[in-house]
Parts: structure tokens; sequence; C-alpha cells
């Protein structure tokens, strides 16, 4: 069974965010590897489309617009959650709650995590607040993301490049990216910051790597953050807080080659991981 269905909100053409260049890139891997991947908005999955691809592999990764229909009709399928953040809670922020535990009247989605063949998490972090929420047994954590063989090595060419003590800052207008803070922070603790804004992704990267540490403190969970891992693969220091799950992984102490190194493997590691569970 070489048909897969990739099921998400947005593609990366339509939203460039963290999530949707992962997804992309493992849709690309997908392809080289001979599988013939059909991208679908959720809002456009049916319970029609559903059973038309009867005989195909379901990757669900955002799903926020699928309608309930569709979700009971995935139950009977062959599907895997390619988990971002966490939409078992309305307000997708377990640190709303106590040790990111929410109550129970609190889950959603419950049936449809439990009948998924997986729940893939991107890091340690996110795998044990998942765990702690739902309580099942079919969580598991692929401990990275996915970025280019071209992106690894640009993110190498500014590792080498001599840094300016300058602290980054991403200039975001979403709340929980909490760019006030980072700014609050460098100025308490009297340190030159530049505020990074959104530009064309290599030129963000270039600003951001061109100086020696990033300023991040969200306010809720990142499941694994790519901005950081970007960073220190550029040979960056990062200050963060609690809620960055990228921290918590062994190779986060790592940066610049070493880190890049971790990543490129992760290109083979994270297809099969998931492929395996498919199969």
């Amino acid at each position: 069974m070489n048909n897969v269905v990739f099921i998400a909100d947005f593609f990366s053409h339509e939203l460039p965010g963290g999530g949707e260049l992962n997804n992309e890139e493992l849709i690309r891997i997908f392809d080289d590897l001979g599988y013939d991947v059909e991208k679908k908005n959720s809002h456009l999955v049916d319970t029609d489309y559903i059973e038309t691809r009867s005989q195909s592999l379901f990757i669900v990764a955002n799903f926020m617009n699928l309608s309930e229909q569709a979700k009971i009709s995935l139950c009977g399928k062959k599907y895997l959650i390619y988990e971002h953040d966490h939409k078992y809670l309305a307000n997708r922020n377990p640190a709303a709650y106590k040790n990111y535990e929410a109550p129970r009247e609190k889950i959603i989605n419950y049936e449809f995590y439990k009948n998924a063949i997986a729940t893939v998490c991107q890091s340690k972090f996110h795998e044990t607040i998942v765990e702690k929420n739902l309580d099942l047994q079919n969580i598991m954590n692929v401990g990275g993301n996915l970025w280019s063989e071209d992106t690894l090595n640009f993110l190498e060419e500014i590792s080498l490049q001599e840094k300016r003590e300058i602290y980054s800052i991403v200039d975001s207008n979403i709340g929980h990216k909490n760019t006030f803070d980072a700014v609050r922070y460098c100025k308490f603790n009297k340190l030159e910051y530049e505020l990074i804004p959104a530009l064309e992704y290599r030129h963000f990267l270039e600003r951001l790597g061109a100086n020696k540490s990033l300023v991040f403190l969200p306010k809720t969970p990142e499941t694994l953050s790519r901005i950081a891992v970007e960073a220190r693969m550029m040979g960056m220091n990062v200050i963060t807080n609690k809620n960055l799950g990228a921290s918590k992984e062994e190779w986060f102490s790592l940066k610049g080659h070493d880190l890049i190194d971790v990543m490129r493997n992760k290109r083979n590691e994270i297809p099969k991981k998931i492929l395996r569970l498919l199969k």
C-alpha cells in the first residue's frame, strides 16, 4: 500500500509556519521513497472522500477544520496523528492548568486520538504532556523536526560566521510567543537586543543567526520549537523557559555542525518510524 493521504488545515504554500514546513519536508521524503502522497486540506475532507480512499494510509496533521463526521469516518480507517500542538484541548494550551494537566471535562477529540494507530509527538516534553492528559498507550516521540538538505547546508554556513554580541528576539504579534517579556528581559539585564521581523525564510535566518543569542520565552508549551533548534544549529545560545520542548532533548546541548548532523539523521529516522507505524 503506497498511497498516502496527508490531511492538514494548511500547507506550506498557504501558511509557512513551522509545522507546515516540517510537514512539507516529510511529504517530499515520502515522494522520494516512492509513495504516492495526496495533500488534502482538512475542511475539504468528508466521509465520501474518505471512503473513496479507504485503502490509503492517512496522516492527519493539524485538524482544527476537520468535521466531526470526517473524524468518525477516519476512526474506521488506518490513520496516524502527526501532532504539532495540543488539539485534545479547546484552548490548545496545557499551560493553563497545573502541571500541564487539564481536568477530564476539558478533554476533546478523545476518541479520535484513541483510535489512531499512533499520535506522533515532537519531543519528550510534548509526549509527556499528551500522555498525562489522554492516558493512552499509542503516544510516541520522534524527538525532532525535518529540514531540507539545502536548508541544513545554509544553516551550517551561518554557523561558521562570526556573531555579534547582540540578543535576537523574534518580533511577533502572536501573544504566546511573548515578544514583550523577551524585550523586558533584555532591558532588565541591560542587554543589547535586536527585534527580528517576519521576513523571507532565508533572510530571516540570516538576520537571526548574525547574533550571539536568541531570547525566546513562550507562554505556552512549545512542542519542539523550530526557531530554537535553528538558532542552535546556527551556533547561537538560547535563553528560554520551561515551556521549550527542544530544551529537554539530549541533543539540545549540541550546536553548529554537531546538531546539524543530528537533524540530517532525523531525515531518515523520522519517516522510517512513521512508515513502520502505518505498516
